[in-house]
């Protein structure tokens, strides 16, 4: 082993040795299952669920049954009878790094444990402020960016979850629309898990302006996940996705981006840098990719968007 790796806070480990680690799963999914998985332009298969989510499946089951026997432990020394607070994970990255086919995948495969747990899936797109305030506070073009972002309402939520609330009700997103839906919200009842997806779930952003105690989002995590993949490997990703939705959603006349739907090849390709330069690549630098390592585990992801090893936070 080498010297610099010795003291890191991550043991590494390689998608050959990962895919031992599965432990008790064995089921398999349909074709049709795996479609409704995994996102636009990101290539998924049973191969993949088989070796990098089952094993990460088993582990957090490690982790939830270590939970609930210290709530037993817990509930027997002060005599309480409260309710066991659900699970809560939390799974970072940026964009396109596939950050909402892992949340997907994992809901899936954790729901399929023997005990058959109610598994939430929630994304902090519908945290975000509506348009009509972005425009209002001149930040459209900071959509994603910490200051975006309602977090008070996404913190009372997961203070919520923690205290046991049966019915939550959170916002919903409109990718067509490109904004929150007004006076929809998407209801979890009785969750034992919840997965919660977004490009800001591990950052804290500390202000200068800020005085006092601060609660941040990953506070209320039990376990947290963090996407990663090079820069060159998103961009690529981005731009691909981007073209892929010139084609098809952006000619909806519906949708927010209809306004580029004429483009040519040659523009759409030069819009899609442009964002990515302006916007994207400042986010990731300055906001997402030095969260990384505040995560339990990351996983790494190659070329094609498959992983190719798992850094595993140390205990």
């Amino acid at each position: 082993m080498e010297r610099k790796n010795l003291y890191s806070p991550y043991i590494n480990i390689k998608r050959e040795d990962w895919k031992t680690l599965n432990g008790v799963l064995n089921f398999s999914l349909s074709d049709d299952d795996i479609d409704k998985l995994h996102a636009l332009n990101e290539p998924l298969n049973l191969k993949e669920i088989q070796e990098v989510y089952f094993p990460l499946s088993h582990l957090l089951n490690i982790h939830i049954d270590h939970a609930n026997n210290l709530y037993k432990a817990e509930r027997a020394y002060i005599k309480s009878a409260r309710k066991r607070s659900p699970f809560i994970i939390g799974i970072a990255g940026s964009v396109a790094a596939g950050k909402s086919t892992t949340a997907r995948v994992l809901q899936k495969v954790l729901s399929l444990w023997p005990n058959r747990p109610n598994v939430a899936l929630v994304t902090t797109d519908g945290f975000l402020y509506p348009n009509r305030i972005l425009e209002e506070r001149e930040i459209m073009n900071r959509k994603g960016f910490p200051e975006s972002y309602d977090t008070k309402k996404l913190i009372n939520f997961l203070a919520d979850v923690k205290a046991g609330k049966e019915k939550l009700e959170i916002p919903i997103y409109s990718h067509l629309e490109y904004d929150v839906i007004p006076h929809e919200t998407q209801e979890i009842l009785n969750p034992d898990i919840v997965i919660v997806e977004g490009i800001n779930v591990l950052q804290v952003n500390l202000s200068d302006k800020h005085k006092g105690p601060q609660v941040f989002v990953s506070d209320f995590f039990d376990y947290s996940i963090y996407v990663h993949a090079s820069e060159k490997n998103l961009l690529e990703w981005y731009v691909s996705r981007f073209e892929q939705l010139q084609r098809t959603a952006f000619q909806n006349e519906s949708s927010y981006f209809h306004r580029y739907a004429s483009l040519s090849e040659e523009e759409t390709l030069t819009l899609a840098n442009n964002i990515w330069d302006l916007i994207n690549k400042p986010n990731l630098i300055k906001n997402i990719l030095p969260t990384r390592f505040r995560a339990n585990l990351i996983l790494e992801k190659g070329s094609h968007h498959f992983v190719k090893g798992v850094k595993l936070r140390k205990t």
